[in-house]
């Protein structure tokens, strides 16, 4: 005769999750580990050293001053007229250097200054494409500089010397003033 067997004696159906916890602590450790976060670059800006002393004032000429204010519908402002994106590399350049020595653009590369503000309402992606325009005007003013000298393109591989005195001829003056307000201007 064939005897039942009780629940009991069959063993237990209950899977045994005890370790559960551990492998799952483990692979996020292992997680952690290996994973790499990525970091913002931002702007590389190199800010002036931090001094008590007030500095002296600044006499501006204003044919010296490349005025920039993008407002808060993303609208350029050049020099007091309105201006397109498309061209503001190319006005800034003829601004730096003034190779037709108008009364109107700066004296020389070494006394012009760039000023760019903009507003609160200003989007970042603008910001950063006007400032983009703004580089890339220095970077190519920077490069025909240094095919012109020396012959080959401006570089972090060519000497130094080379290098400080390209910036020596065409400073990168960038200026930015204080955000206005919303709307504001």
């Amino acid at each position: 005769m064939l005897k039942k067997r009780s629940s009991k004696s069959r063993g237990s159906t209950e899977i045994n999750a005890s370790s559960m916890a551990d492998i799952a602590f483990l692979l996020l450790i292992f997680f952690l580990v290996t994973t790499q976060i990525v970091e913002d670059k931002g702007i590389l800006v190199k800010l002036p050293p931090w001094s008590e002393v007030p500095p002296d004032p600044l006499k501006l000429i204003p044919r010296n001053v490349f005025a920039v204010l993008v407002n808060s519908n993303n609208q350029l402002l050049v020099r007091g007229e309105p201006a397109n994106l498309d061209e503001l590399k190319t006005r800034a350049k003829e601004f730096i250097m003034n190779p037709t020595q108008r009364e109107d653009l700066s004296q020389a590369p070494t006394k012009a200054i760039i000023s760019l503000k903009n507003d609160r309402g200003t989007s970042y992606q603008t910001y950063l494409q006007v400032y983009n325009e703004l580089k890339a005007a220095y970077d190519e003013l920077w490069d025909e500089e240094s095919l012109r000298k020396y012959g080959v393109p401006y570089s972090d591989d060519m000497p130094l010397d080379y290098r400080k005195e390209i910036k020596g001829k065409i400073p990168m003056v960038l200026s930015e003033a204080e955000p206005t307000s919303y709307g504001e201007e």
